[in-house]
């Protein structure tokens, strides 16, 4: 039996590197003091989520981060989606400035969170946009509730790759807390530029961001939410369900994704994967950055949201 997972995503937040350093002697960055460049809500409770609200269209976009990051990783794409739209960009629980705790977190886990915030917001229909692990979460949530959605959109989307059940086995051995809490500054700046073409510096602020963060009240917390959002994602498996999404869909990716198809397991090419996945949902548009890799709203952030608003106003 094949299982899916379509990442080491995030793996800056996994494995060691060498020592060396600007931000490892700074002061804690407690999850409740990240800096969006926008302001956040919360509502609800057990759990708490919180969320940027941004934009007064008439049509509403829901914004849903990947592994191990948060709403802040949208900050390239807010502005200009919210000149047209009502735009959220949700922390997930156990992510960001939402509540952790010992919650399942996995992939229905994470649709209903989303459902409650909608319902609790009074959103009957949305356009919903997942990167990597929200990607997967959006394949869930477009199956379960297809009636919800105006149309959906997976940006370097987990979920369309598959795995091995031995691979998959390896997988979670080597996604441990203790391994999401020993990664070093020079480990994570790394590993962070494997999820882009050509690493920057002005991506930097992940980089501070992670370091200062292993610091905080709640890393403890949030390495676990990590370590069971990937046993998630293999316990809930949808390259084979791709057929039941009925609702208008996008697919946007980076040519040169470093992290799908896994680099250490699946031979093959990023656009191979999408292209296969694609073909099984029956009413998809294909689009492909070049020069890009995994994180492509943050590294072609102009092309992304241009791609997003034509596939909107279709």
């Amino acid at each position: 039996m094949k299982k899916l997972f379509g990442l080491l995503l995030m793996a800056a937040f996994v494995f060691n590197g060498c020592s060396g350093f600007l931000y490892t002697k700074m002061s804690p960055l407690e999850f409740a003091d990240f800096d969006y460049g926008f302001p956040t809500k919360k509502v609800l409770s057990n759990p708490s989520i919180s969320f940027i609200d941004e934009g007064h269209g008439k049509q509403t976009i829901v914004l849903v981060h990947g592994l191990a990051s948060n709403a802040g990783f949208w900050r390239y794409n807010i502005s200009e989606l919210a000149k047209q739209y009502r735009v959220i960009a949700v922390d997930l629980p156990g992510y960001g400035k939402s509540q952790k705790d010992y919650y399942p977190y996995n992939m229905s886990f994470f649709a209903d969170q989303i459902k409650r915030l909608v319902d609790e917001l009074k959103i009957d229909k949305f356009i919903y946009v997942g990167h990597s692990m929200g990607g997967q979460i959006g394949i869930n949530f477009a199956m379960r509730f297809p009636e919800r959605l105006e149309k959906l959109i997976l940006a370097s989307p987990a979920g369309f790759e598959e795995f091995e059940q031995g691979e998959g086995d390896w997988l979670r051995s080597v996604m441990t807390v203790s391994g999401v809490k020993k990664t070093s500054e020079e480990g994570i700046r790394r590993n962070l530029s494997m999820n882009f073409y050509t690493w920057s510096d002005k991506w930097e602020w992940m980089v501070e961001e992670r370091v200062r963060m292993a610091k905080a009240k709640e890393f403890d917390d949030f390495s676990y939410t990590v370590v069971r959002s990937v046993n998630g994602m293999l316990d809930e498996p949808t390259w084979d369900k791709l057929d039941k999404i009925s609702v208008p869909t996008l697919v946007i990716f980076g040519k040169y994704d470093g992290l799908i198809p896994n680099p250490y397991l699946n031979p093959g090419t990023t656009t191979d994967v999408f292209e296969s996945g694609a073909k099984a949902i029956s009413n998809c548009t294909l689009h492909q950055i070049d020069n890009c890799g995994h994180m492509l709203q943050i590294e072609k952030p102009e092309e992304f949201n241009e791609t997003v608003l034509n596939f909107l106003q279709k």
